[in-house]
């Protein structure tokens, strides 16, 4: 017998019916509408080149993976990683945890290391909502500080990092202490980004190669 959907089911169901990137998504065959956003920020900060080496974090379901591959030529490299499964094509390495455990991180750390160093950061890693506001946006913080950490340990000096996260309490914190090891930090939020939604982009550009500066916080 097929369950009732709750009210807030119904209420996802609509929205995304009538979700325009939604709707671009499916009929230019992306994985999901995250394609757009990724697109939009790198178009305004020129993140990818095709020689790029880049760890993707929060990689499920593809959305990103997808458009990152369309942008690499052969020399360049795609970590993905995700607890869940990702649509991915055969040359990028897949693996499946979560960013910021030991041993996920030091399988990561073997990929890095037959890859010289990483050029980019990527991270659309997002906690899963439990309703309570400020439970939500401490767990959102713990992932920057995955990304972060994972940005400061692994790429070369001059790379950058490109993270999802919500405004909130500890954002304006989080990106002062990221201006300290990067050249340019700034807050976007993409067109494609609804607008009702908290969630933001952190960009950071320019790593001054100071190694594990905030390991701790992790």
């Amino acid at each position: 017998m097929t369950g009732k959907r709750s009210k807030s089911s119904d209420r996802w169901l609509r929205r995304q019916q009538k979700d325009h990137f939604v709707r671009a998504a499916h009929a230019q065959g992306h994985v999901s509408r995250a394609h757009f956003k990724l697109v939009e920020i790198d178009q305004k900060y020129k993140l990818l080149s095709g020689n790029a080496r880049i760890l993707e974090l929060g990689a499920a379901p593809g959305g990103w993976t997808n458009y990152i591959e369309g942008k690499l030529s052969k020399k360049g490299a795609l970590i993905a990683v995700d607890p869940l499964p990702i649509t991915a094509g055969v040359h990028t390495r897949v693996l499946v945890g979560l960013a910021g455990e030991d041993e996920v991180d030091a399988e990561i750390g073997v990929l890095v290391a037959e890859l010289d160093g990483l050029t980019l950061v990527l991270s659309d890693m997002a906690p899963n909502i439990s309703g309570i506001r400020s439970v939500d946006q401490a767990r959102a913080m713990e992932l920057a500080d995955v990304a972060r950490t994972a940005a400061t340990k692994w790429l070369m000096t001059g790379g950058h990092l490109a993270i999802k996260a919500f405004q909130g309490e500890g954002l304006d914190d989080w990106v002062k202490q990221t201006r300290e090891c990067f050249k340019n930090v700034v807050i976007t939020k993409p067109k494609s980004s609804r607008s009702e939604s908290r969630e933001v982009f952190v960009v950071a550009k320019g790593f001054s190669g100071v190694r594990d500066a905030f390991s701790e916080l992790v």
